[in-house]
């Protein structure tokens, strides 16, 4: 791979991860489920046939690199803006120029929207009757789950490619490559040992382990030394830089509740760690503890949800981070205890009778009789206090059609 894409000059004041961005195919790194040999993204690039796509998927896993990329293959006009620049006033002026190339050409040009989750949906849509009629293509990238940040009916319209965070070994492969680099323009080397630690603190993510070489790199040009080894890495970075994207704040919490069901208090707390770690919210976590306390324990252990209370009163007390012994503890208990969903499973069938019957009236009987005149038109008549000498006297309390329907029912069906 050639590494003198800028001036020397010049390339002093531009980021590594910039200079350092593959140029080709065969240079870029990760995401084999998507362009490695046969795979449908690659098949697509290289016969020329990538319609409008939405790349998503977390920070400095590829997805700027490989449009770039694109655009280096591709035989037609290719524009890159970023939605967080744009104004939208300037959005119809852009695809005007993009379209008006179609025209005279015949051949759609291609632009890369980066970040189209800081557009409204309004603006987003703005896309697409270009996009649907094919005098645009759209590739547009996202941090985020495309459901959830991108309008339904661009979503209808593209294809999505999901960008996974890279491997430990994609990482080490680029600053391998990164490694050489500062060796052949800085002389300055780079211990195996750095490349594992900041592997390790990159979390998948490019961008930030070459950023992190590149502040290493600095230290030692003012420092006058030859390398960078571990000790410099943990001097400017001594720990992980934790975070929750927008699908690991679901997708944790997801993990947790499915953990606690299934009773493994080793993963319920792995989980639970790993969401105080990475930032959530605790009373979030305890929100949810309490729908589970009455989801998936319920009647088994009517207590549980007393112990959610009472660990919610004791985390607001004590704060972090002896509070997260509390919550460990309300997590436990909730692995541990005996597991029923007879409530979840009695509202649904609530639900489901009621959608089958409709409206029905209340039975006179049962009908409030607390004001003057309503035993006249018949409100309460009939109905029987069960206490006193009625005690044991069974009355229907559901509407007549229904009468005998079982909703509740504390065992699981067979």
């Amino acid at each position: 791979m050639q590494f003198d894409f800028f001036e020397k000059e010049k390339r002093d004041f531009i980021p590594l991860s910039v200079v350092l961005a593959p140029q080709k195919l065969e240079e870029f790194v990760g995401q084999e489920h998507l362009v490695g040999q046969g795979k449908p993204l690659r098949v697509l690039i290289e016969n020329g046939r990538l319609k409008s796509s939405i790349f998503f998927g977390p920070p400095g896993c590829g997805k700027t690199a490989l449009a770039r990329i694109i655009a280096n293959l591709v035989n037609t006009k290719f524009q890159e803006v970023n939605a967080a620049r744009i104004k939208p006033s300037e959005i119809k002026k852009l695809v005007d120029y993009l379209v008006n190339i179609y025209k005279s050409s015949g051949k759609p040009a291609i632009l890369y929207l980066d970040e189209i989750h800081r557009l409204n949906r309004l603006h987003q849509e703005f896309f697409l009757p270009f996009t649907e009629e094919g005098s645009l293509i759209l590739i547009a990238s996202t941090t985020h789950n495309p459901f959830f940040a991108i309008s339904n009916a661009l979503i209808s319209r593209s294809m999505l490619f999901e960008f996974k965070p890279l491997m430990p070994h994609d990482i080490v492969t680029i600053l391998e490559r990164a490694k050489f680099y500062l060796k052949d323009h800085y002389s300055v080397e780079v211990s195996q040992r750095a490349i594992e630690i900041i592997t390790d603190m990159s979390e998948g993510d490019a961008r930030r382990a070459l950023n992190l070489l590149e502040m290493a790199l600095l230290v030692v040009q003012r420092q006058g030394g030859p390398i960078i080894n571990d000790d410099l890495i943990k001097d400017i970075m001594p720990q992980r830089v934790f975070s929750l994207t927008e699908d690991e704040h679901y997708d944790m919490i997801s993990a947790l509740i499915k953990s606690i069901r299934g009773s493994d208090p080793d993963a319920a707390v792995y989980w639970l760690v790993r969401l105080l770690e990475q930032g959530e919210d605790p009373l979030y976590i305890i929100r949810r503890l309490f729908i589970h306390s009455c989801e998936d324990i319920g009647l088994e252990d009517p207590d549980a949800v007393k112990v959610v209370q009472a660990c919610k009163d004791g985390f607001e007390m004590v704060g972090r981070p002896e509070g997260d012994i509390i919550l460990t503890f309300a997590v436990l208990y909730l692995s541990l205890a005996k597991k029923s969903n007879a409530v979840v499973r009695t509202l649904a069938n609530a639900r489901e009778v009621i959608r089958k019957t409709g409206n029905l009236p209340v039975p006179m009987y049962l009908r409030d009789a607390n004001y003057k005149g309503a035993v006249r038109i018949g409100r309460g008549v009939g109905y029987i206090y069960p206490y006193g000498e009625n005690r044991g006297v069974r009355q229907v309390y559901l509407p007549e059609e229904i009468k005998g329907m079982k909703i509740f029912k504390k065992e699981e069906p067979e």
